[in-house]
């Protein structure tokens, strides 16, 4: 006798036992009241201990059937991760073999640049340098009164 259908079992929370049992009770006693004062005591008795051992039955698939989510959700999450860690770790290597790639190349860019500061300096410094020395001696030999 299938009293709770099995179709209902999935998802059952721990507060479901307690309605479970409830239901079970009643059950119990409704059938009892049906059942002869000799039955009664021999069949109730067996009614109620095979729908509380279909209860456990089901509560026990329940309980399974979410520890196995659980753990599946977790091997998806830890998947995931490795994944995700994976993917950074590889741009991660693809950014640093191209700086350390173009090394050379930029010691090379930046000799030229500085290069050609120190020329353009050197050819301001030269042609401001008539300037500044004008400057200061007109600032030396003129005297205020």
């Amino acid at each position: 006798m299938n009293i709770i259908s099995r179709s209902n079992i999935l998802p059952i929370t721990d507060s479901d036992i307690f309605s479970l049992r409830l239901q079970i009770f009643r059950l119990f006693n409704s059938q009892s009241k049906l059942m002869d004062s000799g039955k009664r005591q021999d069949g109730g008795i067996q009614l109620l201990l095979s729908a509380e051992q279909e209860a456990q039955q089901i509560i026990t698939a329940a309980r399974n059937y979410k520890i196995a989510r659980l753990r599946q959700a977790r091997e998806n999450a830890e998947k995931e991760v490795a994944d995700f860690r994976a993917e950074m770790e590889l741009q991660f290597k693809k950014k640093v073999e191209q700086s350390s790639g173009d090394s050379g190349k930029n010691v090379m860019r930046l000799d030229r640049e500085t290069d050609t500061n120190i020329k353009h300096l050197r050819s301001d410094a030269s042609r401001a340098s008539n300037d500044v020395v004008d400057m200061l001696l007109k600032r030396v030999i003129t005297t205020k009164h």
